[in-house]
């Protein structure tokens, strides 16, 4: 019987084994090909003082910062935080532990990240968090990395169906300082209504000349060249030519779509973003892209993978045969089983029911033989 104190706060739930075997088979998946890629892994702690949280990346004071969990550390009075994102910490862990490492610096990480309050399309307020961060190089070359290591992350956790979606972050920033001015005053009202795609608020802002925009979105081919049109003057074309030669570099890896004005996501990115989707996932499967680390003012390339959600899409691993250990049950030949990939469980008393507990197979004096 389930009591009140037995229910969870809205927004966490237990894992159970299926779902439990599925996340960590994709988190081992995917941590394997970041490894095999040269992205060391590291491990930042859970929780941290909140100056350094909330200052290791523009935009996260004012969007994730106000969604971390604080208290009072007691040993230092400082207000510590649980952290929201990792991608500040591997920040900080480059700027300083790892400031004389040679660059470009390739890391990986893995762990739990928590928010106070979460959105109705996403209502999850813990996250498992799996990523890589190429510190030191937010180029075309970083770019591409990131976009091929993702793509092929989800392809090794068992995902198909999979598609990126670009977007240029800074869009309105470039096209506001020559070829599109906008008053001061008006650029974040310009962001926020192509990012909802409202063409009439866009217009009531003052954005009517970017209101081609709106349009430049879809496959990725015919969106670009939606958008090259946009380039008044050549303001954009570095970042074009870019874009393209990203694509190009995917290849057919993923189905690839543009939508220069997503910026939900993107608050601290620079130039290029993507979001990651595949068959199966009501939501993202991940987002990455060019940033720069608050501090240090570094250039860096990541991107994150949500592996709770994964576990959505993800296929079931093949569980290991179980073999029941009767009591006085030769272990040397238990360890040998185990060795060869059997799961094995060691009985506790005369009498029990072996097939209940999940086994399919007994060992005995003659060896292992089905149940």
């Amino acid at each position: 019987m389930t009591k009140p104190n037995d229910l969870l706060p809205e927004g966490l739930e237990d894992r159970l084994p299926p779902e439990a075997a599925r996340i960590t088979a994709a988190m081992r998946a995917c941590l394997a090909v970041l490894d095999a890629h040269g992205y060391d892994r590291v491990r930042p702690p859970l929780l941290e003082f909140e100056a350094s949280l909330a200052g290791r990346m523009a935009g996260i004071a004012k969007g994730e910062g106000r969604s971390m969990f604080r208290f009072v550390d007691p040993a230092s009075l400082r207000t510590l935080a649980l952290r929201s994102d990792i991608t500040p910490q591997v920040g900080r862990i480059a700027a300083t532990s790892l400031a004389g490492a040679a660059r470009p610096l390739r890391l990986a990480y893995c762990g739990d990240t928590v928010v106070i309050k979460a959105s109705q399309l996403d209502p999850a307020r813990e996250r498992l968090q799996l990523g890589a961060e190429l510190i030191g190089a937010d180029s075309v070359a970083a770019a591409s990395e990131a976009v091929m290591l993702a793509v092929e992350a989800l392809k090794a956790a068992g995902l198909t169906g999979i598609s990126v979606d670009f977007t240029l972050p800074d869009l309105v920033d470039t096209l506001s300082a020559h070829a599109l001015p906008l008053a001061p005053d008006s650029i974040e009202a310009v962001r926020r209504e192509l990012d909802t795609k409202d063409a009439g608020g866009l217009k009531a802002a003052g954005g009517e000349a970017y209101l081609p925009l709106l349009y430049a979105t879809g496959p990725f081919a015919a969106a670009l060249a939606a958008l090259r049109e946009v380039d008044a003057g050549g303001a954009l074309k570095s970042r074009l030519d870019g874009l393209a030669a990203i694509a190009a570099a995917v290849g057919d890896a993923a189905r690839i779509t543009l939508d220069p004005t997503e910026r939900h996501g993107f608050e601290y990115q620079s130039w290029f973003g993507f979001t990651l989707y595949a068959d199966g996932l009501r939501r993202a499967a991940g987002r990455g892209g060019t940033y720069r680390i608050a501090g240090s003012d570094e250039p860096a390339t990541g991107f994150t993978l949500y592996l709770d959600r994964l576990a959505e899409a993800a296929p079931q691993p093949e569980a290991a045969r179980m073999v029941y250990l009767p009591l006085g049950h030769d272990r040397a030949a238990a360890a040998t089983l185990r060795a060869q990939g059997w799961r094995t469980v060691a009985g506790l008393v005369e009498g029990e029911d072996a097939t209940a507990l999940g086994c399919g197979f007994v060992l005995d004096e003659g060896g292992v033989r089905p149940l």
